[in-house]
């Protein structure tokens, strides 16, 4: 029981430093490619480690909910294979979609762990298997890798302003 609470302990600080070190690189005006390439290899290492620790520590769940942790695992992996296919660099966007996938993501997997109850994982797994195909069709249709694209939408209005600088 002591393992649980002190994971679920470093994960909420790990979830928080995410959140606030973001808010601060905004605030000052001092976001950059390679603090938003930081920053996605800083959540590679949460979204690596978290499934790890769960299994480890909640076997069980992660049984009953066998499904949908491979709909999530997947959401993450396949737009990085497809980002690595696509440029040979693993894709950074920051997405919309993937912010707030990430904010009920994690809502989601505390409700879980913490009451067992399995329904907003399961809806949370879904959210990011659609954030997926997000990512992936913005790396379809950029012409070359960008750190933050707020969404597919997007990719259009970046398309368009880089013609104009050629």
């Amino acid at each position: 029981m002591g393992c649980r609470i002190t994971f679920l302990a470093l994960l909420v600080l790990a979830l928080l430093s995410d959140a606030i070190d973001g808010f601060i690189a905004r605030r000052l005006n001092i976001n950059s490619d390679i603090g938003a390439k930081l920053d996605s290899w800083g959540d590679l290492a949460t979204y690596l480690t978290v499934p790890i620790c769960i299994w480890w520590l909640w076997p069980e769940i992660v049984k009953q909910e066998a499904l949908f942790v491979i709909i999530v695992l997947g959401a993450y992996i396949v737009p990085l294979i497809a980002g690595f296919a696509r440029f040979r660099k693993l894709p950074s966007y920051h997405t919309w979609g993937a912010k707030i996938s990430a904010v009920l993501m994690s809502i989601a997997v505390f409700t879980l762990l913490m009451t067992d109850i399995s329904l907003p994982f399961r809806c949370a797994a879904l959210v990011q298997a659609l954030v997926a195909c997000e990512e992936v069709a913005i790396t379809l249709k950029l012409p070359e890798l960008k750190s933050t694209v707020r969404s597919v939408w997007h990719v259009k209005k970046i398309n368009i302003r880089d013609r104009r600088h050629t």
